[in-house]
């Protein structure tokens, strides 16, 4: 795995993203054509990616699969024009979708996205609370939670409401629980 060791000079299609090599050491996103890097996650929220894999998935019917830290087309461009690929903390997709990308490569696609995870770092707060929330609505990607690492550990639950974009009851501590988009349980507090 080597480094990108110099901006490609020109807005990237989601193609023109895959292709470009893995990099160990920066973590890129593709922001309407634009290549955006962040810094690699703290340990601690790291921790909580983990842990909420871990109480996750044991949750998830059959017929869904959660995949941490992974490239996600949000297909909001039409294909060869400047597109939007994020990285989420975790997603859950459709197993059928696992098993294209597993077989045939590419990026998972938001058509085919149930749930998206972000976990707020000191420097996404509004990149997760306003951007994110806005480009995974216009994407249709059914449910959005926003994951809070500072004490105590908070999740707030979006859920899709047609033109209004995504609702939310408002911030959570302590233990989540929920019946869409699958029955699910989180214990917020065991995160970290």
């Amino acid at each position: 795995m080597t480094a990108l060791t110099q901006p490609p000079g020109r807005l990237l299609s989601i193609a023109d993203y895959a292709a470009l090599s893995e990099d160990d050491r920066n973590r890129w996103e593709l922001q309407e054509g634009n290549l955006v890097m962040s810094p690699s996650p703290t340990p601690r929220h790291m921790v909580i990616a983990a842990e909420l894999y871990v109480q996750l998935r044991s949750q998830l019917p059959g017929n869904l699969r959660a995949v941490p830290d992974v490239d996600l087309d949000v297909q909001l461009a039409p294909a060869g024009q400047p597109g939007t690929a994020r990285r989420p903390d975790l997603v859950v997709v459709e197993q059928a979708e696992f098993d294209r990308v597993t077989e045939t490569g590419g990026l998972l696609r938001a058509a085919s996205t149930i749930l998206v995870v972000e976990i707020v770092s000191p420097g996404s707060r509004r990149t997760d609370n306003l951007v994110k929330r806005g480009e995974y609505a216009d994407a249709g990607i059914p449910f959005y939670w926003i994951i809070d690492a500072e004490a105590p550990i908070s999740l707030v639950a979006c859920h899709l409401a047609g033109t209004f974009g995504y609702q939310d009851g408002g911030s959570v501590t302590g233990v989540f629980e929920a019946v869409e988009p699958f029955p699910v349980r989180i214990d917020l507090d065991a995160l970290c």
